[in-house]
């Protein structure tokens, strides 16, 4: 009989951690996307936890700096909160720490951002950071800061150099993968987060138009940072039980009947039930074909019937990735 899993721990670290959870191995970075260069860090941090038989957290940062210093230009952001702490749980990593990244936050000295929170706070027993990761007041806390203040405070340093995955001169990033998305290329932005991308979010009530077509949706809402391309997506679905459903879904502007803000439209196949309210999932497996603007339902439905044969072809022969994109995709009970 196997042990039952110890929770995974969300934590502010504005306030100390409890003296039961000190002394972790801390992962820092913003990790949005928590894609293949992010999991190499985090691989060397659940290696180094192992080692001296303690838990791994990351350490992350809320909002994306880019969105504090550029309010009026959002990051279009592959992992919000709730979604990171999902892939970071399924990736193997015992919690998630965030700091509110404010101005006061920005400008805080080196020392004091190491002395506060992965001392004071967190009582850090060893730190693994990305080669490029900078913090404190103008960046100052370069990776040699880091390491020569770790043997001040007397916590382990590990930095990482960039991932380059299957020998590609250009490292992994989260611009790559954004670039991706925002082309419909979903098998490219997948090789590079090693899972299929996913949302998250409540089912809202739309205009109820695609039940009158025999085709009613779970409609969730992007933030309106989100670049993902206009189209039709063959998805998986994980209700708040955690069953998981093939699908086919729609974002954009329903150019057809309203052209309005853009939405996440998702047919489920074989449900049946009131979606209404629950937290859920949709993983994007595959762009099959852009948004289009038809003539009369007839024809709408038309389409949504080839869309949905696709999309069901495409998911009954998909493969998962990696261990961490079968834990997020595949693993559970399933219909489909």
């Amino acid at each position: 009989m196997t042990a039952p899993q110890a929770p995974f721990v969300e934590h502010d670290l504005a306030a100390p951690l409890p003296d039961a959870l000190r002394g972790a191995v801390l992962a820092i970075g913003n990790f949005d996307g928590v894609h293949r260069g992010h999991q190499h860090v985090l691989a060397y941090a659940m290696e180094e936890a192992k080692r001296l038989n303690t838990k791994c957290f990351a350490l992350s940062f809320e909002p994306h700096p880019r969105t504090l210093f550029k309010p009026e230009s959002p990051v279009f952001r592959l992992t919000p909160p709730p979604m990171k702490g999902q892939v970071l749980k399924a990736f193997g990593c015992d919690g998630l720490l965030t700091l509110a990244f404010t101005k006061e936050l920005a400008g805080t000295r080196a020392e004091d951002f190491v002395t506060r929170y992965l001392v004071d706070n967190a009582g850090a027993a060893h730190v693994i950071s990305g080669f490029n990761f900078h913090f404190g007041k103008s960046r100052e806390g370069s990776p040699a800061f880091l390491k020569e203040a770790g043997e001040r405070h007397g916590f382990g340093v590990t930095i990482v150099d960039a991932h380059h995955h299957d020998d590609e001169e250009e490292p992994v990033s989260s611009s790559r993968i954004r670039r991706c998305l925002g082309a419909g290329d979903m098998a490219g932005a997948a090789d590079l987060l090693g899972y299929r991308w996913t949302v998250s979010g409540e089912v809202v009530k739309g205009q109820q138009i695609g039940r009158t077509l025999g085709y009613p949706t779970a409609n969730l809402i992007l933030p309106p940072s989100c670049k993902l391309a206009h189209g039709v997506y063959a998805v998986r679905f994980r209700c708040a039980d955690g069953m998981l459903y093939d699908g086919v879904a729609s974002y954009g502007r329903r150019p057809t009947f309203d052209n309005g803000a853009a939405w996440l439209e998702t047919f489920v196949f074989d449900f049946k039930g009131d979606l209404y309210g629950e937290q859920v999932s949709v993983s994007l497996f595959d762009y099959l074909r852009g948004e289009e603007k038809f003539d009369s339902s007839e024809a709408l439905v038309a389409q949504m019937n080839q869309d949905s044969q696709a999309a069901s072809a495409a998911l009954k022969n998909a493969m998962p990735l990696s261990a961490l994109d079968e834990a997020l995709n595949f693993a559970g009970g399933s219909h489909g």
